[in-house]
């Protein structure tokens, strides 16, 4: 034994090893992730396991940590004004809200209709097989096909986890997309979900009754955005959807604190690329950012920069100074939703019953028509509620209105019979859809990474979050040259040869 320890030490000092994995490379000194939502936070708390405890953090927000994730205060209470439901597959979501300790809220059934500016096109029944014999009736089979067609494109969707736990990832949106459907989501994104279902042969009445009202409570819009989102916003119409206990803003500073990066209240004004001399003489290229705080004009230089917030004039407008290749402008516009909470009582009459006792919808959602002056409207839970039903729709009630435009007080008087409280909150909350889509780059530089580029295909709460630990994988393998770990073809076979 003894002479066999030898004869290994001896190969050992005839074949040194080479550099560790991940080792080729000094660790990031500084990265700056520009922007404290939920896409911020996420790439935080994976920037922080990637790297390690010995990088410096920095999360630069111009406003309140959540970003699009907000509360507004109505009658004593908190109810969610910006992203509101997260669905049971949303495994990132449903990870952070374990590691932080946090509680969830099972969201409260209500009586649904749809309305098509004169009536109802279809009532939910509280009895379940009245409820299906009428989807029947109305639509055939088509319900349950179009269950059957989301779960397919979920299933496919489903692979990312993986890919991600495997530590996988993807220099394109599209790259990434074509890695999880192939061409079939390419396919969808080139074409509306009008077109997609036609093509699948649902009935242009399923499309505009039932199909439009997802896409317009959803993203402010009808069957004319892209079939992935329109997928993404099927899917959020089915049961088991949950929220955050006390808000699902609280997942952005919890992941912020968990990663223990430094938060610095400041608009980003410039971000311009700089070299310095390090002392093996090579130069080192770091990234000068500059940002607007209260005190004035301050900035850090950075080795890695991540912009998780929309890029554009009405958004995020940054400047970039000196880059060459130059950053292509960010001209794909965001849509406009006004949320309004309002405490009173819904007018059943405008909708058409005489007998306001008969009258027991707590949703109402919409279809296609340039009349009506708002997209959906719903009985709210505040956000600290997982116990109770709520009260019935008709007594005074704390209710969300989603509209392209603020109500004005005439159309507020035609939607309600009377209210006392009215709380009012304008998102540009996703991106005006219209397929074909073109993703902008996720790789604006060498080190300068962006997250949002991700919601011309769909906006979402896990699809910042995937884009964000997409976003710290690229950075992480691209600093220390792991290529084999970046944009591989036929993962999903290569992975099942795996096991």
């Amino acid at each position: 034994m003894p002479a066999f320890r030898r004869l290994l030490l001896l190969l050992a000092a005839l074949c040194p090893p080479g550099p560790a994995r991940g080792a080729r490379r000094d660790a990031p000194g500084k990265i700056a992730v520009i922007g404290g939502g939920i896409g911020g936070a996420a790439a935080a708390y994976f920037l922080r396991q990637k790297f390690g405890r010995s990088v410096r953090l920095e999360v630069l927000e111009k406003a309140a940590l959540g970003g699009r994730l907000a509360t507004l205060q109505l009658e004593g209470a908190a109810y969610e004004a910006g992203g509101s439901v997260i669905h049971p597959l949303n495994l990132h979501m449903k990870h952070f809200v374990k590691d932080l300790g946090l509680s969830t809220a099972t969201l409260h059934d209500s009586l649904a209709g749809i309305y098509n500016g004169e009536e109802f096109v279809f009532e939910e029944s509280s009895w379940y097989i009245i409820n299906l014999l009428k989807l029947l009736w109305h639509y055939g089979l088509n319900p349950l096909r179009l269950s059957m067609w989301v779960e397919d494109i979920l299933d496919k969707f489903m692979r990312i986890y993986r890919y991600q736990t495997h530590d996988y990832a993807f220099s394109s949106n599209e790259r990434l997309l074509h890695a999880l459907g192939g061409n079939d989501f390419t396919r969808l994104l080139n074409q509306t979900i009008d077109e997609a279902l036609q093509k699948a042969g649902f009935s242009h009445k399923f499309i505009n009754e039932v199909v439009c009202p997802a896409m317009r409570v959803n993203y402010g819009q009808g069957v004319t955005v892209n079939a992935f989102v329109g997928a993404v916003s099927l899917a959020s119409v089915e049961s088991g959807l949950w929220s955050v206990k006390g808000g699902n803003k609280l997942v952005c500073s919890g992941l912020i604190y968990t990663s223990k990066a430094e938060v610095i209240p400041g608009t980003v004004l410039s971000i311009e690329p700089k070299v310095r001399p390090s002392r093996s003489g090579d130069p080192v290229k770091l990234y000068y950012v500059m940002y607007n705080t209260t005190s004035g004009l301050t900035g850090d230089t950075y080795d890695i920069v991540v912009i998780a917030a929309p890029l554009g004039r009405k958004s995020a407008n940054i400047t970039f100074k000196n880059f060459d290749p130059p950053v292509p402008d960010f001209l794909n516009p965001y849509h406009q939703t006004v949320a309004t909470l309002v405490h009173g009582r819904l007018n059943a009459s405008f909708f058409g019953y005489r007998d306001s006792s008969a009258f027991n919808f707590g949703a109402i959602f919409t279809t296609e028509n340039p009349e009506l002056f708002f997209n959906s409207v719903e009985v709210v839970s505040p956000v600290g509620d997982v116990s109770g039903e709520g009260k019935a729709p008709l007594e005074s009630a704390i209710w969300k209105v989603f509209s392209k435009e603020e109500l004005t007080k005439e159309q507020l008087n035609l939607l309600f019979s009377s209210y006392d409280s009215v709380k009012v909150k304008k998102w540009l909350a996703y991106p005006e859809y219209g397929p074909p889509e073109k993703c902008p780059p996720i790789i604006l530089h060498d080190a300068v990474y962006y997250l949002n580029g991700i919601e011309r295909a769909a906006s979402a709460m896990e699809m910042s979050a995937i884009a964000a630990k997409n976003a710290a994988l690229l950075a992480f393998h691209r600093w220390y040259g792991n290529a084999d770990h970046v944009d591989q073809e036929d993962l999903h076979e290569k992975l099942k040869t795996e096991l």
